[in-house]
């Protein structure tokens, strides 16, 4: 923190939002003020902070940047008292890129990353962090090599499995406020409960020099998965009558949302949404924290039980990409009897925002795979089938538990949703004029794999379609499971899985697909560059170096072909 008169950053400065031309700019200060953010090429904004629970954060916008080029950029904190410069530190040089429309297109990415320390134990333990190498990475490159986006798949934070530092601070906190401990119970004694407690996860998790630096540099998009709320969030009916039911839920569902919309959400959109958003403007407007409080918490809980109130899905145009963000978490249909993926609005935003483009390149960002490890898969549409009923009613309920138990929750086990996908890209691949390519970009599953997929009724030779997943950032699966990944790529245990789902009556899959690299299993990030119609990845792992620096070590590179 800086000299107690002056104004200074808590978090950030995060840039978020960049195109050709604007650029926006997150931070999270100590009090109030206004923030300023001025740059190389002139272009100047201002935005006064709003507060909400003692914490103060604004979003600014830069306007008429020219395209393709490289901006130095300076915030400033102005209060009554003093002005501040807060950005950059003497060591790191705060720049940018601004979109060139007809450039190549660079994205890295992944999900699920703990915010541990990087002491011995953490290191070892939870290993080295990816966002750390890359960080470093950047550094060290010249920014034409730079990604042009960070995107974050999920679990950006875990309040459900918060770090040994945060669970200290948690018991502290808890114990000088016996009455929130008593209201909450046993259940979730070491869980984050509210939007204080979320703050201090987001600061743990992007406050570290490095990664501060990085986020400060690279654009980045984000989309919330189960972690950022709890373990198998909205998985199944069962899963929300057992939850919801709960004193601490609608505590959580506040300080989950609020911070989300705040720390994520609010980054993702462009400039133009922002000023559209009636959450934004009510919150800007309200004349308080306290009102402000108020108006998110209404907002929250109404996002979680009325799912279709809200949007957290996106688009961002990259010159000939279109990156379509699904909210594949909040938005799902749990009713045993039509449950999907996403509900009738969310599919219905999801269809118009991916046909009316011409885009040459189509990516699906969700956090969870579009297509699993093939032995996976088909168990997972087994037990799917085995739910709703197909081997009877008492089988019904073990399936429904096993669904829960197994983590039996991703596309597969919304068949209804995966067969709609099949037949969205189906008509985009049938046009005068098919995309290059459709790639889905995901997380969540703690390892990480390349796959090639085809659709059974008819060849594709003009679109390429592939599976990119990459996850953890820094969250490694446990050895036992990496076997059950390994295995399910292996042709007796797939055929195995698949006869196993027609004995529960599942039709055959609208497409097929097969790992053509990995899986892998340590922390790492997959970068996508996409240069005309060609799309060139590149995987990298952590490892910690001798001297205690986290770096990157190349593990795979390829070009997905058609």
């Amino acid at each position: 923190m800086g000299v107690s008169d002056s104004p200074d950053l808590v978090l950030g400065p995060i840039l978020r939002y960049v195109d050709t031309h604007q650029a926006t700019v997150w931070v999270e200060t100590d009090r109030a003020c206004t923030v300023e953010v001025s740059t190389s090429t002139g272009s100047t904004g201002s935005e006064p902070t709003w507060g909400i629970g003692g914490h103060h954060f604004a979003i600014v916008v830069l306007d008429g940047l020219p395209a393709a080029s490289l901006v130095d950029y300076r915030v400033e904190l102005r209060s009554d008292e003093q002005t501040a410069s807060c950005w950059p530190p003497e060591d790191v040089r705060a720049v940018f890129r601004t979109a060139d429309p007809d450039g190549d297109v660079g994205i890295s990415f992944g999900s699920c990353r703990r915010g541990d320390t990087y002491d011995d134990e953490s290191l070892q333990r939870i290993g080295a962090d990816a966002l750390v190498g890359l960080a470093r990475r950047v550094r060290t490159e010249a920014p034409a090599h730079w990604p042009d986006l960070l995107l974050l798949l999920g679990d950006q934070v875990y309040a459900d499995d918060p770090s040994p530092e945060i669970l200290r601070q948690l018991h502290t906190h808890r114990a000088a406020n016996p009455e929130t401990t008593a209201a909450l119970g046993d259940e979730v004694a070491d869980e984050i409960c509210d939007f204080e407690e979320y703050t201090w996860l987001y600061r743990e998790s992007w406050g570290t020099p490095k990664v501060r630096a990085l986020m400060a540099s690279v654009p980045s998009c984000m989309i919330l998965d189960d972690h950022d709320l709890r373990d198998d969030w909205n998985s199944s009916a069962d899963w929300r009558r057992t939850v919801t039911v709960t004193d601490w839920w609608p505590r959580r569902v506040v300080g989950a949302f609020t911070s989300y919309w705040i720390y994520q959400h609010l980054g993702n959109l462009s400039p133009t949404e922002l000023a559209a958003d009636p959450i934004y403007a009510a919150v800007r407007a309200a004349p308080d924290d306290v009102a402000r409080e108020k108006i998110l918490a209404d907002f929250s809980l109404r996002a979680d039980a009325e799912p279709d109130s809200t949007r957290w899905s996106y688009v961002r145009d990259l010159g000939h990409t279109r990156l379509i963000m699904i909210d594949s978490r909040c938005s799902r249909d749990l009713t045993p009897e039509r449950r999907a993926m996403l509900d009738v609005a969310e599919w219905e935003w999801l269809r118009t925002v991916t046909l009316e483009t011409d885009a040459r390149h189509i990516l699906f960002g969700t956090s969870l795979p579009y297509l699993m490890l093939p032995a996976l898969h088909h168990l997972e549409q087994w037990n799917e089938a085995v739910a709703q009923g197909a081997w009877g009613p008492r089988a019904s309920k073990v399936g429904e538990r096993l669904r829960l138990e197994l983590d039996l929750e991703h596309w597969a086990a919304f068949d209804n949703s995966f067969r709609d996908m099949a037949g969205l890209v189906s008509e985009l691949t049938a046009r005068a004029t098919p995309p290059a390519s459709v790639v889905w970009l995901s997380g969540d599953v703690h390892c990480s794999y390349v796959a090639e997929a085809q659709l059974t009724e008819k060849a594709t030779p003009q679109t390429a379609l592939y599976q990119l997943t990459m996850s953890p950032f820094r969250n490694p699966l446990e050895r036992p499971i990496r076997v059950v990944n390994r295995i399910a790529i292996r042709k007796p245990m797939v055929g195995l899985m698949r006869r196993l789902s027609r004995r529960a009556h599942v039709p055959e899959t609208p497409m097929t697909w097969q790992a053509t690299a990995g899986p892998w299993f340590d922390n790492g990030v997959m970068s996508l560059t996409i240069t005309g119609e060609r799309l060139l990845i590149r995987v990298e792992h952590a490892f910690v170096a001798p001297d205690r620096s986290q770096r990157l070590s190349q593990t795979h590179t390829g070009e997905l072909t058609r």
